[in-house]
């Protein structure tokens, strides 16, 4: 349907938006150089206050922004206003700490004086998904903007409303024109602006093909990139394991956005002695959720976000149906209107199918019985993926061998995993590289000058 808000929950058609033509993608990035050639010289008290009155926007009309994004992506109100919050937080964070993180670092050398500094390159371009419309673009642009660069936003074709919303909250914190501009334009139409010499760096969150293509094409023009892509996080409970604790965050964890979300425990990987019980009282979590009208406050799950994801979502179902996986609970899309899909659980997958290799967007549960601590670090890491990881144990021992044996971006040890301004966010292997949110994220899209003097 090109760039719309269609309504997930009912299928109801709401609004749609001409692509930009050549000419104005052309003013977005004439005006994004003459910008940041002005903007780079601001100091940080500036930008800072800026910042912070962006959160102070986001705050004060965080429902309001929520329900854009329920309406256009269906993640349950309550979480969109989360959401918001989160955002306003990653917002004073680096408002408080972005001068800190690029200070000039004296290093001592043969020199009278040598040090690191780290200056702003320009305009970087972030490539965002619907699943987080908000949260996926402010972890963004609060550092981007902080360095002194300026942004531009190609933001999913089905969050246009959010796209807008997020550059109006910005021009009204008291940014510059031109400082973070949102370009409305088709998937086809990237690569050209990628390719822009005004165009100085990449971001994209997104899925592995979307990655590689706009990797590729940064490439060819020696520009870099921060890729953060799929996940298919295991999610690994041993004997010691607070198990009343473990299963409450395991609902939680598989269910966050829909369950469409790159970190989401997607992978349920349980120890022998304590799997049956772990089994019989996810189910019974599982078939205590409520699916429905994401407005709604008593709503746990909504709806996903647009029909082809949840045609995809069933046909990997019934492929692993196919493959000798056997349905706990759920297992078919709702009847009636709207994309929904009940929470799923699947068991007895074999570990050498394609299914346990995928990614599963959406509510669904692969639930896997392991001997031993070994057998769950080797299933945990016999995917392409490894973006985050969450371990459930009280030995010591086993805690130090997880943290130092899984290979993902993130390990949580007694927790699920989630983002957190205070600390970097990425992934290894086909999850991606580079990093976002704390100092590693605003030192990714800055020149570090190495200055040396006599």
């Amino acid at each position: 349907m090109g760039i719309a808000t269609v309504n997930p929950a009912t299928g109801e058609f709401i609004k749609a938006f001409d692509a930009l033509t050549d000419a104005e993608i052309e003013h977005k990035l004439a005006l994004a150089q003459q910008t940041f050639e002005q903007y780079r010289h601001t100091h940080f008290e500036h930008r800072s206050q800026w910042l912070t009155a962006a959160a102070k926007i986001l705050e004060a009309e965080k429902e309001a922004f929520g329900r854009t994004m329920t309406l256009e992506m269906g993640k349950p109100l309550k979480a969109a206003i989360a959401e918001v919050e989160k955002c306003a937080l990653v917002c004073r964070f680096y408002a408080d700490r972005a001068a800190e993180f690029l200070a000039d670092v004296p290093i001592e050398t043969d020199a009278s004086k040598s040090f690191v500094c780290y200056q702003s390159i320009g305009t970087v371009l972030a490539v965002m998904p619907w699943n987080f419309p908000f949260w996926q673009v402010f972890r963004f642009a609060a550092p981007a903007l902080m360095a002194g660069n300026v942004g531009l936003l190609k933001h999913a074709s089905n969050v246009p409303q959010s796209a807008l919303a997020i550059e109006d909250i910005l021009q009204r914190a008291g940014f510059p024109k031109g400082a973070f501009q949102t370009l409305l334009i088709g998937a086809d139409q990237v690569a050209a602006v990628v390719m822009d010499d005004r165009v100085k760096a990449a971001t994209l969150t997104g899925s592995e093909p979307a990655g590689a293509s706009l990797a590729a094409t940064a490439g060819k023009q020696i520009k870099k990139v921060v890729l953060e892509l799929g996940g298919s996080d295991p999610f690994i409970v041993l004997p010691s394991a607070d198990l009343e604790t473990a299963i409450a965050t395991a609902v939680t964890a598989r269910m966050i956005n829909n369950g469409q979300s790159c970190i989401a425990a997607k992978r349920f990987i349980v120890a022998d002695p304590i799997y049956d019980e772990f089994q019989t009282r996810l189910v019974e979590k599982y078939q205590a959720l409520k699916v429905g009208d994401p407005m709604l406050p008593d709503t746990d799950v909504g709806p996903l976000a647009t029909p082809g994801i949840l045609k995809d979502l069933d046909q990997q179902v019934q492929t692993a149906l196919q493959q000798g996986a056997r349905v706990l609970v759920g297992g078919r899309p709702l009847d009636g209107v709207g994309n929904f899909y009940p929470p799923t659980i699947l068991t007895e997958i074999p570990v050498d199918s394609s299914t346990a290799q995928d990614e599963l967007f959406g509510p669904v549960a692969m639930l896997f019985r392991v001997t031993d601590l070994d057998a769950a670090i080797q299933l945990a890491n016999s995917t392409p993926f490894g973006l985050g990881a969450s371990a459930w144990t009280t030995d010591e021992a086993e805690q130090t061998r997880l943290t130092h044996e899984i290979d993902a971006g993130s390990v949580f040890i007694n927790s699920m995993v989630k983002s957190d301004p205070r600390l970097p966010f990425g992934g290894t292997k086909r999850s991606g590289f580079g990093r976002e949110l704390s100092i590693q994220g605003i030192h990714e899209f800055v020149n570090i000058k190495t200055v040396w003097v006599k």
